[in-house]
């Protein structure tokens, strides 16, 4: 019976001290309102400079709506694709372009796989998506890569 006493204040102490240890929080980094406006703005920009009408969508890393713009011209369907391309790109943390394989996922909710969704992730930071919709696929990846990149230097340099 000692022993089981002392094997059990042996195991209860360990997970005491291993509870000391245990973060309790975790600190999360989003955008203001401003932020993802000047990044939704700086990608519909690059789009807009080579000829096409495109929406662009920001989305936290929760995959909710952060900014959005839209040229009254972009086709109805840019809306809804571009929000859905940022929200899978949010989520998965991968950008779009990189889904294509991941057909099982074109069952889930909210999720679409085409090219032209990128997450945010800036000096170890994520923090969230960005997605272009209305040129080429490929011009809208690099499209909201250029929104990323509008705001790079100063979340680089961000406490």
């Amino acid at each position: 019976m000692k022993s089981l006493t002392i094997a059990l204040g042996l195991v209860l102490g360990c997970s005491t001290a291993g509870a000391a240890d245990e973060q309790l929080t975790v600190k999360l980094r989003a955008f203001s309102a401003d932020t993802a406006a000047k990044i939704a703005a700086a990608a519909y920009a690059d789009c807009t400079k080579k000829g096409f009408k495109v929406a662009a969508a920001i989305v936290g890393r929760d995959g909710n709506l952060l900014a959005f713009l839209r040229n009254p011209l972009a086709g109805p369907h840019t809306v809804q694709v571009s929000q859905q391309k940022a929200y899978a790109a949010a989520s998965f943390q991968v950008p779009t372009s990189a889904m294509g394989e991941m057909r099982d996922l074109a069952f889930a909710p909210g999720v679409i796989l085409a090219v032209g969704g990128v997450p945010i992730d800036v000096a170890g930071h994520f923090y969230g998506g960005i997605a272009v919709s209305g040129a080429d696929p490929k011009t809208d990846e690099v499209c909201a890569q250029a929104g990323i990149e509008a705001v790079r230097e100063q979340l680089e340099f961000t406490d």
